[in-house]
């Protein structure tokens, strides 16, 4: 009687284990903290994932640079360790050079025209040249990064205004060239150091988001004229690893696309609303809003975009006639 009571007891464990291994975990990564748009849209749509299968799939979230940077964490995805990614498209660029036209200045009127070209038939096309490339990552879906605008010690309402200042841009030649077309010297610095490099003059200001400039307290080290520009409107890509991807079947594929969609569309409203209480807490804080025609510096950036639109230029077209 103990015999069979011990083969019963082996047989469960046996069992247990096997049942455990039908539910596949997608670990998700981000550099972005717990919180953020673009962590609480993935981890929204994971829940819709696990519902929608009843527990087979699941999204695992790892936030806060937690899996390294987003260069280590593309080539994470690239071989499968990492299953979905939230990137930025500075690193798809050398892989999918069409992505780079969204990083040229003004090429995008506002974030509406931004949001009206991803949610069509070019955002769609790019999202297919991503996951038809060598890259080996599928492209799922856009997310909200921002419009990004000049903060200055001095108030900026102009190009001439900018003359002489030293300005912070990302560490890309494009961006620099910009914001030296703009009317301002352009210095290329890592983001963390931009508070002690404000505060001791080094810079005379950056360029960000509402959201960036308050969490990283630009403000506090003396960047309280926010003049907005709109200057880089860039999107943000949503991608999974092509190797966790060919796993799938193509019903669990389509359902990944879908939900994607949706967590583009959900992100958008939770940057809107972070946008807005961020702008609020920086009025409150004494920063001044000025906004301004932005013909001056469209006009000024043209020659940037010719130089780095050249192998884009039907493209571009095409974006800057979508209404």
């Amino acid at each position: 009687m103990k015999f069979r009571h011990a083969l019963a007891a082996v047989a469960i464990a046996v069992s247990a284990p096997t049942a455990a291994l039908a539910q596949t975990v997608l670990k998700a990564a981000d550099v972005h903290p717990p919180g953020y748009p673009t962590v609480v849209a993935v981890e929204n749509m994971g829940k819709k994932l696990e519902a929608a299968t009843n527990g087979r799939l699941k999204i695992q979230m790892f936030p806060g640079s937690v899996l390294g940077g987003e260069k280590e964490m593309i080539e994470q995805t690239q071989v499968g360790a990492i299953q979905i990614l939230r990137t930025s498209l500075g690193p798809i660029g050398p892989v999918v050079p069409e992505v780079n036209v969204f990083n040229m200045p003004f090429v995008f009127r506002d974030p509406a025209h931004m949001r009206a070209v991803v949610d069509g038939p070019i955002g769609q096309e790019l999202l297919d040249k991503v996951s038809a490339s060598p890259a080996r990552l599928i492209g799922l879906a856009w997310m909200d990064g921002g419009s990004r605008s000049l903060y200055t010690k001095k108030a900026v309402r102009k190009p001439e205004d900018l003359k002489g200042q030293k300005i912070r841009m990302m560490g890309n030649p494009l961006f620099v060239d910009t914001m030296n077309a703009m009317g301002g010297n352009g210095i290329s610095m890592g983001y963390g150091e931009v508070f002690t490099a404000l505060q001791t003059g080094v810079i005379d200001g950056a360029e960000n988001n509402p959201p960036s400039l308050y969490t990283a307290n630009h403000f506090k080290a003396g960047a309280r004229y926010y003049t907005q520009t709109n200057h880089l409107i860039i999107p943000e890509i949503l991608v999974m690893s092509k190797v966790a991807w060919d796993k799938l079947s193509p019903a669990d594929q389509a359902l990944v696309q879908k939900l994607a969609r949706e967590a583009q569309l959900e992100q958008r409203k939770l940057w809107d609303a972070a946008v807005a209480d961020y702008t609020a807490k920086l009025k409150a804080e004494g920063v001044e809003f000025i906004v301004i025609d932005n013909k001056p510096f469209y006009d000024a950036t043209a020659p940037v975009r010719a130089k780095y639109g050249a192998q884009n230029a039907e493209l571009m077209k095409r974006i800057a006639d979508v209404k």
